[in-house]
């Protein structure tokens, strides 16, 4: 019988460079697609794929992401006097149960391996889910709902993963394939963003994962990858060499924005604006006018 995924890992320790001036003083996270910040969809998100436990890995000047998940009772009192019930619902629906929220800082900004393992006392010996804000997934169901469902037929490690232009491997990782069931693929190795000349396939990592806690292992004794950080694609590369458990990646239903990325991000606000009935028509004309 396989463990069932509680917990869920947030690296929000990040800079968010390239969104300054706007991030200076607010965390990248923070940062609203239509009317909620990023960091509150991927909670929901998790929270749909029935996680209990919410891990934050934080960095400095990131207090906003501790506040928005808290009471905030000087504005809950003026909505209640206002009669804004429907407010009143917004900013507390999507927060966690008292005791189901905790927070870790990650000191030094050596990458996404080196934040996870900062959970590890957190985690402790159990298969957990990690979640990167930045990329953002429009779809019927949720992204580690569908990622959930797959370790539940059959644990292991799961990823979520998409095709890239080649020319585009440079900044994923990629997959090299075993074999193809379906939606799901079998993994046999994965290298941190390869050539285009020499990258294995181009089908690419992005940022859902189930992880399981030998990965913590790998972790400690990785060494410095691409970027002078600890990758944490290379821990998953000493996963499968000692194939343990299967490690799959899932063609997951949905579309991914990278809100990482201005373009994308202004993406994104267009498109979960599309999917409002309330703003849809708005929208609608407001792109006409710049045909």
């Amino acid at each position: 019988m396989s463990h069932p995924i509680r917990k869920a890992v947030f690296p929000v320790g990040g800079l968010g460079t390239r969104f300054l001036p706007a991030t200076k003083a607010m965390p990248k996270e923070m940062l609203p697609i239509v009317d909620k910040p990023l960091i509150q969809y991927a909670v929901e998100e998790a929270q749909a794929a029935g996680i209990e436990e919410f891990i934050f890995v934080t960095g400095r000047s990131k207090s906003a992401i501790e506040d928005h998940f808290d009471r905030s009772y000087e504005l809950e009192t003026t909505l209640r006097e206002r009669g804004k019930d429907a407010q009143i619902s917004a900013v507390t629906s999507c927060m966690p149960s008292p005791g189901q929220i905790a927070y870790t800082r990650q000191q030094d900004p050596l990458g996404l391996g080196h934040a996870v393992w900062c959970a590890r006392n957190l985690v402790g010996d159990e298969p957990f889910a990690v979640l990167l804000a930045d990329d953002l997934i429009l779809a019927d169901k949720p992204c580690l709902a569908q990622m959930v469902d797959a370790y539940r037929d059959e644990p292991g490690t799961y990823v979520a993963v998409m095709e890239v232009p080649r020319a585009h491997t440079n900044r994923y990782g990629i997959l090299d394939i075993a074999g193809e069931r379906g939606r799901l693929v079998q993994v046999k190795g994965v290298v941190e963003k390869p050539d285009p000349a020499v990258a294995p396939s181009t089908l690419s990592i992005i940022g859902r994962y189930i992880l399981v806690p030998e990965v913590f292992h790998h972790l400690e004794h990785t060494q410095r990858g691409a970027g002078g950080e600890i990758q944490l694609t290379d821990a998953l590369a000493q996963i499968i060499a000692r194939n343990r458990l299967p490690f799959m990646g899932l063609r997951f239903a949905g579309r991914r924005f990278d809100c990482g990325d201005k373009a994308g991000f202004l993406e994104a606000n267009i498109a979960y604006a599309l999917a409002r009935p309330d703003m849809a028509p708005d929208v609608r004309r407001i792109l006409a006018e710049y045909h």
